[in-house]
């Protein structure tokens, strides 16, 4: 089964049978390891690494003592036949096991969260984006960092797909197969200038989504032509909802805080007559614009920063493009910024095999897992720190687990 079609199967399917692909999606994971001598079933210790992960433990040492800790427990609903599992079988599991066999897990289990959650306001937009994990870097050996490109659902948090750049690619390549394990019907994307390619453009149309995509000079001849089109324009301060090819939608906001006045006017038009390559963009509908203006408190000082945007959505408008625009860097927020400060990762030390790759996996399950306890109060920091002193507390994130057992 493609993963396309898995993907698509399980948008369409309703919450219990996604969550029975879940269950079998892990219990079907491709053990790496030899028969011969197994003391530990693969599902005991990735479910264990996972529950101590949501627990506050950020690596193999810390899975092996949160185990020993919670092993009567544990032996209720895992097969412990040697107890629970050392740090050594987790490196080695988490270094042998294939990367996409775990992420597909990973696919299926956010599916079925976003189905349990219900659908929010931004349910249908999912920003892409890519972040380094720095601490993955092996010089003495000759390995860089790995870099991750990952699938975010902005409104609902969740990480819905995750893709490893090749070391001898870019994100430009990794972007295409991450949005070909979605379901894109009905979704905008949102992806800054790096994705500002035709053939992400070409992806995103033919799977029935819309995208902005941001524009620098990495497109030189559409950036000018934009700009040129913007220029062009008749000047407007009047926030309106025009439609047509010659007037530009504008939407206006002004805010206070943080010790600065920031003025943000997003301008949209439909006007492609100055576009000299829009045969080029599949589905390409309108441009947009947006303008920065702050200015310090303390001290008046002014700066303005303009950027540009490319669009496909017949329906769009100055104000959706905008939110969507400003939504987009929650991945950043609520993923990239959580991953550094609660879980550490830039210090993550785990370099063998497959071993940085699956534990970035893991991560994202175990964001997921928080991110679905709607009694949740605290940041992802304090909430993991309390499912380790509280069991309570860790049940009640993992009742939307069950499958798990």
């Amino acid at each position: 089964m493609s993963r396309k079609t898995v993907a698509h199967q399980l948008q369409e399917a309703n919450e219990e049978q996604a969550r029975e692909f879940f269950e079998r999606t892990l219990a079907n994971l491709p053990d790496p390891r030899r028969r011969q001598g197994m003391r530990y079933p693969l599902r005991t210790v990735i479910v264990i690494a996972l529950m101590a992960m949501v627990c506050g433990c950020d690596d193999a040492e810390a899975f092996e003592a949160w185990g020993e800790a919670n092993q009567k427990w544990l032996s209720t609903f895992l097969e412990l036949p040697h107890g629970t599992p050392t740090q050594d079988v987790f490196l080695w599991v988490l270094a042998s096991l294939k990367p996409d066999s775990l992420r597909e897990v990973l696919r299926s289990w956010a599916v079925w969260l976003a189905l349990k959650l219900g659908k929010t306001e931004n349910c249908g937009h999912v920003a892409l984006d890519g972040k380094t994990s720095r601490g993955s870097a092996d010089k003495a050996n000759g390995k860089n960092a790995i870099h991750t490109v990952t699938a975010f659902l902005v409104g609902q948090g969740l990480v819905l797909s995750q893709k490893k750049v090749d070391a001898k690619s870019n994100e430009i390549t990794a972007i295409p197969e991450v949005l070909r394990t979605l379901n894109l019907r009905g979704t905008t994307i949102t992806i800054d200038a790096m994705g500002c390619q035709t053939e992400i453009a070409k992806t995103i149309i033919e799977g029935e989504g819309d995208y902005i995509l941001g524009l620098k000079d990495n497109q030189p001849t559409l950036h000018a032509d934009v700009a040129l089109t913007f220029a062009c324009l008749p000047a407007t301060h009047e926030v309106s909802t025009v439609q047509s090819e010659q007037d530009a939608n504008t939407f206006e906001t002004v805010e206070k805080g943080h010790g600065r006045l920031e003025i943000r006017k997003v301008e949209l038009t439909r006007d492609l007559s100055k576009i000299t390559t829009k045969e080029r963009w599949p589905g390409l509908s309108f441009l947009t614009k947006v303008t920065r203006q702050r200015t310090i408190l303390s001290t008046g000082k002014e700066s303005e920063e303009i950027s540009y945007y490319i669009g496909s959505s017949p329906t769009e408008t100055a104000e959706s493009a905008g939110t969507k625009i400003r939504r987009h860097w929650s991945i950043e927020n609520e993923l990239h910024w959580v991953l550094d400060m609660a879980f550490r990762e830039d210090e993550a030390r785990h370099r063998a095999g497959f071993a940085a790759e699956n534990m970035s996996i893991l991560r994202h399950f175990a964001i997921n897992m928080v991110k679905s306890d709607k009694t949740r109060k605290l940041g992802v920091s304090n909430t993991r720190k309390i499912a380790g002193w509280d069991r309570n507390a860790l049940l009640r994130i993992l009742a939307g687990a069950n499958g798990l057992f």
